[in-house]
C-alpha cells in the first residue's frame, strides 16, 4: 500500500470517490485541525467547533461520491466549513430568540393579571404563526427548533432527504421571521429583535 502522505489532494479526491477509506482518513488528518481553528476562532466555543467539524466530515464521507470539487480541496473545505458555521450561527440565533420568547416570564412578585395576559397573547401569537406553516414544514421546524434534532435525524425520522429538510427549515424561518417581528412589535417585545 502506498503512503497516503505522498498523494496530492487531487489524487486523494479521486481515491475518495472510489470509496478508499484511507483517502478520507488522510484528508481528515490534513485538514481537521486547520478547519477546527477557523471554526473555533469564529464561534469561540471548543464544543461547538468540534461538533461542526465532526458533522461536516461525516457528511463529507456520506456524500463522497457526489462531491464536485472545482479548484483546490483546501478552498472547497474552507468554503464548506464557512457555510457550516453560518448555518450553525443562524440556527442558534433563531433557537435562542425562540427559546427566550417561550421561556420569558416576569417574576411572580410583578406578575399582574395584565402582564400574564400579555405573555399568554405573545405565546399564542408565536404558536399561531407556527400552526399556519404547511404540515410537513411545521413538523420539520418543530423537530429542529423544539426538539433540537439535526437535519440528518429529521430526514431519517420523516423519510426525507437532508436537502428537503433544509428547504423546509429555510422556508419556515423566512415565514416565522416575517410574522415573528409583527408579533413582537404588536406585543411590545421589539427589544428582542436587537
Amino acid at each position: 500500500m502506498s503512503n497516503q502522505h505522498n498523494h496530492t489532494d487531487e489524487e486523494l479526491i479521486v481515491m475518495l470517490r472510489e470509496n478508499e477509506v484511507v483517502a478520507f482518513k488522510e484528508i481528515y488528518t490534513r485538514y481537521w485541525y486547520e478547519l477546527y481553528v477557523i471554526t473555533n476562532k469564529r464561534l469561540r466555543s471548543k464544543e461547538a467547533a468540534e461538533e461542526i467539524i465532526q458533522n461536516f466530515f461525516t457528511t463529507f464521507w456520506i456524500n463522497r461520491e457526489k462531491i464536485n470539487i472545482k479548484g483546490s480541496l483546501k478552498a472547497y473545505l474552507h468554503s464548506a466549513i464557512r457555510y457550516s458555521i453560518i448555518d450553525y450561527m443562524a440556527k442558534e440565533a433563531t433557537r435562542n430568540n425562540y427559546l427566550e420568547l417561550l421561556s420569558f416570564n416576569y417574576q411572580e412578585a410583578t406578575n399582574t393579571t395584565e402582564e400574564t395576559i400579555f405573555i399568554n397573547e405573545l405565546e399564542n401569537g408565536i404558536n399561531g404563526v407556527i400552526s399556519r406553516l404547511p404540515a410537513k414544514c411545521r413538523k420539520v421546524f418543530e423537530l429542529s427548533r423544539k426538539e433540537h434534532k439535526s437535519n440528518k435525524e429529521i430526514a431519517e425520522l420523516l423519510g426525507l432527504s437532508e436537502k428537503t429538510v433544509e428547504n423546509h427549515i429555510t422556508n419556515a424561518l423566512k415565514y416565522f421571521r416575517l410574522h415573528y417581528k409583527v408579533i413582537l412589535i404588536a406585543s411590545g417585545f421589539a427589544w428582542l429583535l436587537r
